[in-house]
């Protein structure tokens, strides 16, 4: 009789223990889905109430700003790119997601861990733990990316370029270089143009040799009075990639402008081409290299073998050592490392084909490179953005930016080389250069407004390409003028 007496004492007992088990998990859950919840039902209610009201303002302002974003992509791009949006949007992860991992352990406070069993004193903390472990680590990360974004825009995109459109194009000139021990400042050996359609994102490169002479200075320029007739020295050293150590020694020429050395290779590089410059930007060689690094490296087809090192040593005249080759083969992989080589390499070739072989790289990043790589590997973009120089490029202009890029991708790129036999470095004809610049554009400008049915049909005249599939190129060709970049370079 004794024991049907106090049989039902453990099962109610057990009931009770189930019922607080099951209790803390929906708290746990209802913490988890809408912060506050588990408050608002059994806690602290003006806690609940006012997390609640926090959860639904993030709620409707990421649904404002992703309305915005489809209906205004490159302003929300520019907004969120601005350091202070990122650094606003870094603190609020940190409070908000170590609050909301507070939350988590309240709602185990709530669900009363004296009326747990023993499996529920351990399931409910340690889900609770967990959970406010990997929201609170979340958050962390979340910042530091939040952080890194703001230091790469805040750091790199310094602004103060022209966003006004000229003759409704972005002209970008593109300065990449070095600035070894064995050499006099910082020399840009590239110098590219890109020159954008604003509309249609239809891009001509347009790319000078690093030992043009004679080039003129606008008459703005404040180096026109010491180089009325053109940029020319009598022993010949006064070449095109020297005008950016010219500027930097008279910076007292360029008063409140932060890089007299760019200023001054803008000023002469749109007055040789003709164009308004409205953006610059400068890449170091360490910088161009982790950049290829952090988007995962380049494919292309290399029709001849490429020297890794060689050349000579200017102060002892010492011959480099090559280390190896790149190439020749299909379809290759280039890291970082690589993909610099193939660029800069001069041994057994020249600067023109030089000139070449690096406008085959930034075809073959335009190509390859997506948004969702950006997205994937911003932290390791972000590092390697921070090797850049500096750009003129505001922040707020970074989303149109991206728009005419995304836009341009399954457009033909066209290239101009101002090198032999086009142009003689010794002597250029500017006013041919610029004919040819002009030329260049409007035909450009005209492919976007032929009918479909045109460009099918039309013929190709010198090397440009219909709409038709393209033929797949089987060498790297040292050519001048091309209207699609992929007939020259074989970028796989």
């Amino acid at each position: 009789m004794t024991a049907l007496a106090t049989s039902p004492l453990p099962d109610a007992q057990t009931r009770s223990q189930g019922i607080a088990l099951r209790r803390g998990l929906a708290l746990l859950g209802m913490t988890l889905v809408v912060p506050g919840s588990a408050q608002l039902a059994g806690g602290n209610e003006r806690l609940g109430r006012i997390a609640i009201r926090i959860w639904l303002t993030l709620i409707a302002l990421a649904v404002l700003f992703g309305v915005l974003f489809l209906t205004f992509r490159a302003f929300a791009i520019g907004l969120y790119a601005n350091p202070i949006t990122l650094q606003a949007l870094r603190w609020a992860t940190l409070v908000l997601g170590f609050g909301w991992a507070a939350l988590f352990v309240n709602a185990w406070r709530i669900a009363n861990p004296a009326a747990l069993g023993p499996r529920g004193r351990v399931v409910i903390p340690g889900i609770a733990f967990v959970m406010a472990l990997v929201i609170g680590f979340g958050s962390w990360s979340l910042a530091a990316a939040f952080d890194a974004q703001s230091r790469l825009f805040g750091n790199v995109f310094t602004g103060g370029g022209k966003s006004e459109t000229s003759d409704g194009r972005y002209n970008v000139l593109l300065l990449g270089g070095d600035a070894g021990a064995d050499r006099d400042g910082l020399r840009p050996d590239t110098m590219i143009v890109a020159s954008i359609d604003a509309d249609t994102g239809r891009t001509v490169l347009f790319s000078l040799p690093r030992n043009m002479q004679w080039a003129p200075f606008p008459d703005s320029s404040p180096l026109k009075k010491l180089y009325p007739n053109g940029y020319w020295c009598k022993d010949q050293s006064c070449l095109l990639n020297a005008v950016y150590t010219l500027g930097t020694n008279n910076k007292k020429l360029y008063p409140g402008v932060k890089n007299p050395g760019v200023q001054a290779t803008k000023e002469v590089i749109g007055n040789i081409l003709g164009l308004q410059i409205n953006y610059w930007a400068l890449v170091d060689l360490k910088g161009f290299q982790a950049l290829i690094d952090a988007v995962g490296g380049i494919n292309l087809d290399v029709a001849r073998k490429v020297p890794i090192g060689g050349g000579t040593d200017l102060t002892t005249g010492k011959k480099f050592p090559i280390k190896g080759y790149i190439g020749p083969g299909k379809n290759l992989h280039l890291n970082g490392y690589n993909a610099l080589w193939f660029a800069r390499s001069r041994e057994g070739s020249t600067d023109y084909e030089r000139m070449a072989r690096q406008k085959c790289v930034l075809n073959a990043m335009a190509k390859q490179l997506n948004p969702l790589t950006v997205v994937t590997k911003f932290q390791e973009i972000a590092k390697a953005g921070e090797e850049i120089v500096a750009t003129d490029l505001p922040t707020s202009q970074i989303g149109t930016m991206l728009d005419l890029a995304q836009k341009g991708r399954s457009l033909a790129l066209s290239s101009v080389s101002f090198a032999p036999p086009l142009i003689r470095p010794v002597k250029p004809d500017f006013a041919k250069i610029r004919e040819i610049v002009t030329t260049k554009i409007e035909a450009a400008e005209a492919a976007d407004k032929k009918p479909a049915k045109e460009t099918t049909t039309a013929p190709a005249p010198n090397g440009s390409t219909s709409s038709t599939p393209k033929p797949k190129p089987t060498a790297t060709t040292v050519k001048t003028q091309t209207d699609d970049l992929d007939s020259v370079c074989t970028v796989s």
